[in-house]
């Protein structure tokens, strides 16, 4: 046990990698939707992972990564979810970990309260309202050496401190900010990640195989192969707004989604655009093999109480048969989802709008479908926010069988922004958010 888990929840016991786990969750949700018309989406069932101290967690796997988690139990993964074939189970991933920002001096710095944790891919089943986490396995180097979550390069992504914002931690080169999984046939994972942004591709045993980057990245020093094989104008990206959204087409190619706008040519293009893109990834080429322009729908429809383009991301991306995809688009408050299509003529990859000198860029034009640019067509399948039920930050989104969804939210580790997230001894002062499974029945079929 953490030494510093006195008064919270025990857990069971934790073992190896790529075994089971006997960590129980409790039951805390709300039951399943009642009185729902039957000709609108509604929640079915709810589910709620419990408390285990996320020391016990991270040490079950890889022994000694976690000297103090201070008072932070296992959360954040809500990153994604995928079906792992099996009624009720699905395979989640985390993300880097508790992290947050805090002011000093009138300039916000991230900080990382557990800087030993890491990601890991953690296999779940929903067992009436309850989560239980049934196997886990770490995200590791070649040499089986714990990645970590902390960011890769200085000056490019955010410097990383400890839980005060006072004390600077090291860079890694080998550190993933992991967010979508798939599961292909030979039992390895794709992964993306935000730093890179990259596609990283994982053994069944979580070692990292390949790490795919864009063009001119130049990430040195890591601890398993990067490859150099996305477009180059993804060194654009946002910061922390990288890779989000991941699917896995029938054929086997991946979709990756670019989860904001880019800063092309710069920020504030960035922040007032509505237009970022989708890639199509062939795991046997080791390519990418087209790019799509997807376009935001404005903030206040996506969510009527937020009025900052900037809040507009892409979540999560699933494949729903043939070339046809569900693309979440959500604010921290409110998701809704779209039916696209991908088809050959909207491929811009290689266009002039991969030329980062281009102007204006594809960021800043107001109207991209009259200027020539192949948008692709959406249909909307159902607004979340207006399904009671449904929690805030939806991240993961899967599809259970023709009519229903199982959605998942991130739930930070229970962090919070500010000087308040911790008490004076240096424990978490916990958001009370609890990490839930969510399904949702829709009133047409898939």
């Amino acid at each position: 046990m953490s030494p510093h888990a006195e008064g919270r929840r025990p857990a069971g016991r934790t073992v190896a990698a790529g075994v089971h786990l006997a960590l129980v969750a409790a039951l805390i949700a709300a039951g399943p939707a009642m009185g729902a018309p039957s000709g609108e989406a509604h929640v079915v069932r709810t589910a709620t992972l419990g408390d285990t101290p996320l020391g016990v967690f991270s040490n079950g796997l890889l022994p000694g990564t976690v000297d103090d988690d201070r008072g932070v139990d296992l959360g954040g993964i809500g990153s994604d979810i995928y079906p792992a074939g099996r009624k009720g189970e699905f395979w989640t991933v985390t993300d880097r970990g508790p992290n947050g920002q805090i002011k000093v001096a009138g300039t916000k710095r991230r900080t990382f309260p557990v800087p030993g944790f890491d990601p890991a891919i953690v296999r779940i089943r929903v067992v009436g309202d309850t989560v239980k986490v049934l196997d886990a396995i770490p995200i590791t180097t070649s040499r089986g050496r714990p990645v970590t979550g902390l960011p890769n390069q200085r000056g490019r992504d955010e410097a990383p401190y400890d839980y005060n914002a006072l004390t600077a931690l090291p860079y890694d080169p080998n550190g993933l900010d992991t967010e979508g999984i798939v599961r292909a046939a030979d039992g390895s994972f794709w992964l993306v990640d935000e730093y890179g942004p990259s596609l990283v591709h994982v053994s069944a045993r979580g070692k990292v195989l390949t790490r795919y980057v864009p063009k001119g990245l130049n990430l040195t020093g890591a601890g398993y192969p990067v490859v150099e094989a996305l477009p180059s104008v993804l060194l654009h990206r946002k910061i922390n707004r990288g890779f989000e959204g991941l699917a896995q087409l029938p054929g086997g190619d991946l979709v990756l989604a670019v989860q904001s706008p880019l800063s092309l040519p710069d920020t504030d293009a960035g922040e007032a655009s509505r237009t970022t893109r989708l890639l199509r990834f062939s795991p046997k080429r080791k390519a990418v093999t087209a790019e799509y322009a997807y376009r935001f729908d404005p903030v206040d429809v996506v969510d009527p109480s937020e009025d900052d383009t900037s809040e507009l991301k892409i979540s999560s991306v699933v494949a729903v048969g043939g070339d046809r995809l569900l693309v979440e688009e959500r604010t921290d408050k409110a998701a809704r989802l779209q039916l696209v299509r991908l088809d050959r003529s909207s491929n811009i990859l290689g266009s002039s709008w991969d030329d980062d000198t281009a102007s204006p860029s594809l960021e800043q034009l107001d109207d991209p479908a009259a200027s020539g640019v192949p948008v692709l067509a959406k249909k909307p399948v159902v607004d979340l926010g207006r399904v009671a039920g449904v929690p805030g930050k939806i991240e993961g989104v899967a599809r259970v069988d023709h009519d229903t969804l199982a959605l998942i939210n991130d739930n930070d580790f229970g962090m919070t922004d500010g000087t308040g997230a911790f008490d004076a001894d240096g424990r978490l002062v916990d958001s009370g958010v609890e990490t839930k499974v969510t399904y949702v029945r829709l009133p047409h079929r898939l």
